[in-house]
């Protein structure tokens, strides 16, 4: 039985080989999902490529974002310098997949005519012939992509592709439910901490919620410091940013009652 590269054929749930190969990907999906963050998620993403595909010599996780081009896992730091170069060139496997294309192969870098400059530059020195770009994730923010990487030409094969494309799907899905549970994490600390603020207020100043809340507002603005920074620094200090020990005559809001 074949698999074609994009991951078509005839199904492999009935072929002995394939039903270890989904034996292990299900041990590997475990494993992700008891990773406790998003980076640990992605650490072990790369640590199970390595395993899994025995002919990828370095493994990496490369994301795009508003802060330009990060490395967030690697299996090797020669990938920050292969990522890096990538995308001082405008050329290469990964920024291919970022931007344009799921999955990215070549069989030969140093011959490769998409990426002339960086495929030979690889080849000379870093000394890596073949690559397997798979897109890992992608939102409004971020582009994501799992990068491997083989030291011989024509390593990777169709069914180390359709392995890759598996893992990637898997790892994606963790990763974006890890940096869901991560920013509900986020969100509820900062509520917590403004609640607390605006506690303190009320207390001090027997003003509402409303007007505490106002009050700190105005002061993030006026001053130009996120809110919940703002809040974070009343609860840590027992005063807000920029107005000493209590708040000035003309921010301060007239008692209740």
């Amino acid at each position: 039985m074949s698999e074609q590269p994009d991951g078509s054929g005839e199904s492999f749930r009935s072929d002995p080989v394939a039903g270890d190969l989904n034996s292990a990907i299900a041990q590997a999906v475990r494993d992700m999902a008891a990773a406790p963050t998003v980076d640990s998620t992605l650490d072990r993403a790369v640590e199970l490529c390595m395993e899994a595909l025995p002919s990828c010599d370095l493994a990496g996780v490369s994301v795009l974002d508003g802060h330009g081009v990060r490395t967030l896992a690697a299996s090797n730091e020669l990938l920050r310098r292969i990522d890096d170069l990538q995308f001082d060139l405008a050329q290469g496997p990964c920024y291919d997949a970022l931007r344009n294309h799921e999955v990215v192969t070549s069989q030969d870098l140093a011959t490769d005519e998409r990426w002339p400059v960086w495929g030979r530059r690889m080849a000379d020195e870093v000394g890596v012939r073949s690559s397997l770009s798979l897109r890992l994730f992608t939102n409004r923010d971020t582009l994501g992509a799992l990068n491997l990487y083989a030291r011989r030409a024509t390593a990777f094969g169709s069914e180390d592709i359709l392995e890759g494309q598996i893992l990637a799907a898997h790892a994606a899905a963790l990763v974006a439910s890890s940096i869901k549970e991560d920013q509900l994490t986020t969100a509820l600390e900062h509520r917590t901490v403004l609640g607390q603020a605006t506690g303190i207020l009320i207390e001090r100043f027997g003003i509402d919620a409303d007007a505490a809340f106002n009050v700190m507002r105005r002061i993030s603005q006026t001053h130009n410091i996120k809110l919940y920074e703002l809040a974070e620094d009343l609860v840590r200090t027992g005063h807000l940013v920029g107005t000493g020990p209590r708040v000035p005559e003309e921010e301060e809001p007239t008692a209740a009652g």
